[in-house]
């Protein structure tokens, strides 16, 4: 009934969901006719889908998988202060469960836990070692790429889920975060599950998948905190407007929906909070050790205001905010490629479906992925506090959709303005190309011409083919077809370039960007919106760090990027706050005598100070002061009552202080001047240690 009630009502010459341009499959049955055994397979199975289109996904997935995984271990330990932790939870289960930095349990990561479970469990299965860790994260990215692909594809047609899934897997930032072991892979991927779970409910109207898009958006709260809230609201209004229910069932459902992401979220902050203070280690990133207030302050609201207690700046460090600053710097060339022609093939698709139904399935696709990628857009683009430009892995899977989902249905709408905007469409895009390629002239420097030329001729092939008579002897639906490869090859090239050369390239350190080394632009500020980002990395690996609070332990001055007004006085380079130390194997060696004996092996200011030495011996170091040094964790007199007591060896001196501009606590200078007096300084290796069983 239903079914015969659709086909009444569709107005005249509009696609169905499922439909696809006829030329597109016939080309993909003359190339893939021949895997007939690939109908039986069920995987993205569709009963409208073409011959060729699973073939196509299984070939989009290795390559996927290729890209994300070959050379995986190249990068080390890549961010070790989440390695540090993974190394933690695979021997401490309460580590694992609080997300500790050190086995011994002092301190937990400025982030909950989920993230380090994965990678904590594949140490367990496998091993401590660079692969094992970030294993999980190039799954991760497979794993999303097929979600969007199957859901585009469920609401759009093969064409436009397999076109989404390629721009989401060559997205720069996309391969260096799905090659990276910092938490934004795995909350990418559940918000890409959300996203593909409340798009199923409104097409099948059962309210259990819009359920478990609120488990996965709750899952993802454990993975990044108050980030994942930024799909929120476009994925709640587009229920509410377009569930096949009536209103107050609606309601109900996104009520249900909201309780079923606080329980996925709040049983691990609720467990966290009941267990006293001493019984369970200080909650890093926080100034009171509460959870809450890393949830509200340093991960919440700061992030926002850039009112962060104890960070690494204030929030004018990390660069002018603007409607401009996505696309601006190093962001541009993350994840802006195609952003602004996903911005416009919104506008566009909304156009389309103007006069169809309420509960139109493919008008609530563009408003899933358009509130998606508009909210946190203009939030990434307007904060004041820390950005770092990997967060734009953020942005890709709603640019994905929306290019994947509108350049299809403008191709194929039939409309007399359609070609003329898609050629557009496609002319912007091979110029934004042109320009972003630039910025790195000295990379394939012949690779940006060749794609502004390959755009042009696109672009001239889809206006000829409006016309009635033929143009070089090809008709015009044959130079359609041309100018939609080649827009489609101009489209592509400069992010798969990007994307290889990123996965071609170790990265290191807590703050990494995607692709070749960029001059920047005027657009949000020097150094891509980092102010004093060096910039001039080799090869994209990480960029040095924004502001100063210490050195490493090697007795030298790690030179970085300074913003401005922030040099001078104690302040060094930020290696040793972002980066890691590799100590040398006689200072293993000799931070590793009589370790049995003690919980900690050492202790050192800042996380990433105390990783390499933990990720070296496999023994607890503790991470004085947390990611910042500023966490009063532990206090002068606590470090005094554990040395006393015989639980710590060795302190590993810090060449310069942390900073406490913005409110954090000075315990761990307090510490360091303490142990300075108290006790006799050797050197090893360059490695200035105090011994602490000696006082």
């Amino acid at each position: 009934m239903s079914a015969t009630h659709s086909a009444v009502t569709r107005p005249p010459g509009r696609p169905r969901p499922g439909d696809q341009d006829p030329g597109s499959a016939e080309t993909g049955r003359r190339v893939f006719g021949g895997f007939r055994g690939f109908r039986r397979f069920r995987v993205f199975r569709g009963t409208d889908d073409p011959a060729w289109y699973r073939p196509a996904v299984l070939a989009l997935l290795a390559g996927t998988a290729a890209l994300y995984l070959v050379g995986l271990s190249a990068s080390g330990w890549a961010n070790a202060f989440y390695s540090a932790a993974a190394q933690a939870g695979s021997v401490s289960w309460e580590a694992f469960f609080f997300g500790s930095s050190d086995a011994a349990n002092s301190i937990t990561v400025d982030k909950p836990p989920l993230a380090l479970w994965l990678m904590a469990l594949s140490v367990r299965a496998f091993g401590l070692s660079s692969f094992s860790i970030l294993l999980p994260q190039a799954l991760l990215g497979v794993t999303g790429v097929g979600i969007l692909t199957a859901s585009v594809r469920r609401s759009a047609g093969p064409v436009a889920g397999l076109l989404a899934g390629v721009v989401l897997a060559s997205t720069p930032v996309a391969t260096l975060m799905f090659r990276f072991n910092n938490p934004d892979a795995l909350l990418v991927t559940l918000m890409v599950g959300a996203a593909a779970a409340v798009l199923r409910s409104l097409r099948t109207g059962r309210a259990r998948w819009f359920v478990l898009a609120g488990v996965l958006l709750g899952l993802g709260f454990l993975t990044k905190q108050l980030q994942v809230f930024l799909v929120v609201p476009g994925l709640a209004l587009t229920y509410l407007w377009a569930a096949p229910h009536p209103l107050g069932r609606r309601l109900r459902h996104v009520v249900l929906g909201g309780s079923a992401m606080v329980a996925a979220a709040g049983w691990w902050i609720a467990l966290v909070e009941l267990v006293p203070a001493a019984n369970r280690p200080w909650i890093g990133g926080s100034q009171d050790n509460s959870i809450l207030e890393l949830t509200l302050g340093y991960n919440g609201f700061g992030r926002l205001t850039g009112d962060e207690t104890g960070s690494v700046g204030a929030g004018s460090n990390w660069g002018e905010t603007g409607l401009l600053r996505m696309f601006g710097g190093e962001f541009g060339a993350q994840a802006s490629w195609l952003l602004p022609a996903a911005l416009v093939l919104l506008v566009v698709g909304l156009r389309l479906r103007g006069r169809a139904p309420r509960t139109d399935g493919r008008r609530a696709a563009y408003l899933v992925w358009g509130g998606w990628t508009l909210v946190t857009g203009l939030t990434f683009s307007l904060m004041s506090g820390i950005i770092h430009p990997y967060y734009a892995v953020a942005l890709a899977p709603g640019i994905a959709a929306l290019v994947g989902t509108g350049a299809s249905d403008l191709y194929r709408s039939g409309r007399r303005w359609s070609l003329p905007v898609l050629a557009g469409v496609v002319l912007g895009s091979t110029v934004w190309a042109f320009l972003l390629m630039g910025r790195s002239a000295d990379f394939l420097p012949w690779l940006r011409g060749l794609v502004l030329t390959v755009g042009l001729l696109a672009t001239g092939s889809l206006l000829a083919g409006m016309l009635r008579s033929p143009v070089l002897g090809l008709t015009g639906r044959a130079l359609r077809r041309t100018g939609a490869t080649l827009g489609l090859v101009a489209a592509l090239t400069g992010p798969v370039a990007w994307s290889v050369q990123t996965a071609a390239t170790p990265h290191s350190g807590a703050i990494v960007s995607a692709g070749p080394a960029s001059s920047g632009s005027g657009f949000g500020g020097p150094g891509g919106g980092t102010r004093g980002g060096a910039g001039g990395a080799p090869g994209g690996t990480a960029r040095a760090a924004t502001g100063g609070m210490f050195t490493g332990g090697t007795g030298a001055m790690t030179p970085g990027g300074m913003p401005g007004g922030m040099s001078g006085g104690m302040r060094g380079g930020m290696g040793g706050l972002l980066d890691t130390v590799t100590p040398s194997a006689a200072v293993v060696e000799t931070l590793g005598a009589d370790a049995d004996s003690y919980d900690w092996v050492a202790a050192t200011i800042g996380s990433n100070n105390a990783a390499g030495y933990q990720l070296a011996m496999e023994r607890p170091v503790m991470a004085v002061g947390g990611f910042n040094g500023t966490d009063p964790s532990p206090t002068l007199a606590r470090f005094q009552q554990l040395v006393a007591e015989g639980r710590v060896h060795y302190w590993i001196a810090a060449t310069t202080m942390a900073s406490t501009d913005t409110g954090g606590s000075d315990a761990s200078v307090q510490i360091q001047e303490w142990v300075e007096q108290t006790f006799p300084a050797s050197t090893v290796d360059g490695t200035t240690v105090y011994d602490l069983s000696s006082g």
